[in-house]
């Protein structure tokens, strides 16, 4: 099969098409023929070698896929060669046969395209895992998305806003924030003008936030502490500002505020697979009634790999960048 290695760490042109053996799925497991396979900030990360590979894993990069059920181990659920599915993935994701842990896969949602499903899985477990249960995010609460313009971001956006929450998002131009507020935020803060602690004190009336997710770490943090509610979460995803940071833990204590955080990747089967069956019941309603859209900024043929991560560092887009795997008939 054809597919996109790391010949070694480095800029994205260290990516290069490939030929490799099949995949060969073992207990649990389904080979999938990938249509798609959707770029993320941990796939960068792997490329300049900041991300270690888990044991076991593929070496090849691509957490997400959508595609074709070709074989596998499908006792107990409901899916059948041929179904077309989208999986979280360990790894393999750039590639033309990736092996998915069967409790993993996830129906396309009825009337997507593959493109517009292999935007979805590696989002969708994270902000959910993330944003509902461990942020713990509750009816009535109000919510902040840090980044709202990324990937991770339109989804947070549309899946708050479509559970009915308040939504706050920071992005870094005008142009973004309108993007944003087009998906649903009620307010979205252009950080290099505004000051979000300001911003959002003066919205919610001096309340804050009770849920914020951040990717940025850093210097932010102390400033997200002052635009918490009582009671608020911050919850971290990444660290794309630093890993370091003051924190002023009188405000902890007298606000009772928690400061959590997790990455997805390590974290067992069956915890995933538990965010599938969420995602199943609560979210995939959402988006086959077009509540929630996916948001593709740009799609790349499989072979041009090293563009789509060009792209991706450029921080330009809105959205998702998806790879192409077999062209859309």
């Amino acid at each position: 099969m054809r597919a996109i290695e790391i010949t070694q760490p480095g800029a994205p042109d260290v990516l290069q098409l490939c030929e490799r053996p099949m995949p060969v799925a073992g207990p649990g497991q389904v080979l999938i023929k990938v249509h798609a396979a959707g770029i993320n900030r941990p796939d960068v990360l792997q490329r300049t070698g900041n991300y270690p590979v888990p044991k076991g894993a593929s070496d090849l990069p691509g957490l997400e896929i959508a595609g074709e059920i070709v074989s596998g181990d499908l006792a107990g659920s409901d899916f059948k060669p041929g179904d077309q599915v989208c999986a979280l993935v360990q790894g393999g994701g750039y590639a033309e046969y990736c092996i998915a842990d069967l409790k993993l896969c996830l129906p396309v949602p009825k009337g997507m395209t593959m493109l517009e499903a292999a935007s979805l899985p590696e989002t969708f477990f994270t902000v959910w895992s993330n944003v509902y249960d461990r942020g713990g995010l509750q009816e009535g609460e109000t919510f902040m998305v840090q980044g709202g313009s990324s990937g991770i971001g339109v989804t947070a956006i549309q899946l708050a806003k479509a559970l009915g929450h308040t939504v706050f998002a920071t992005a870094g131009s005008d142009e973004k924030c309108r993007a944003c507020e087009a998906l649903g935020a009620d307010r979205a803060i252009n950080y290099k003008t505004e000051d979000f602690v300001e911003v959002v004190k003066t919205a919610t009336n001096g309340k804050g936030v009770d849920v914020i997710l951040d990717m940025v770490g850093g210097d932010y943090v102390p400033r997200e502490i002052g635009c918490l509610a009582d009671d608020g979460r911050l919850v971290f995803i990444a660290l794309l500002g630093g890993g370091k940071a003051t924190v002023p833990l009188g405000q902890i204590l007298l606000r009772r505020l928690t400061l959590t955080g997790s990455t997805l990747r390590p974290r067992p089967v069956a915890f995933k697979a538990a965010i599938a069956a969420k995602l199943r019941e609560h979210v995939w309603p959402l988006l086959e009634a077009g509540k929630i859209k996916p948001v593709i900024y740009k799609t790349f043929p499989l072979a041009e790999a090293a563009q789509a991560h060009t792209l991706m560092e450029s921080s330009s887009h809105v959205g998702k960048i998806v790879l192409e795997v077999i062209p859309a008939e």
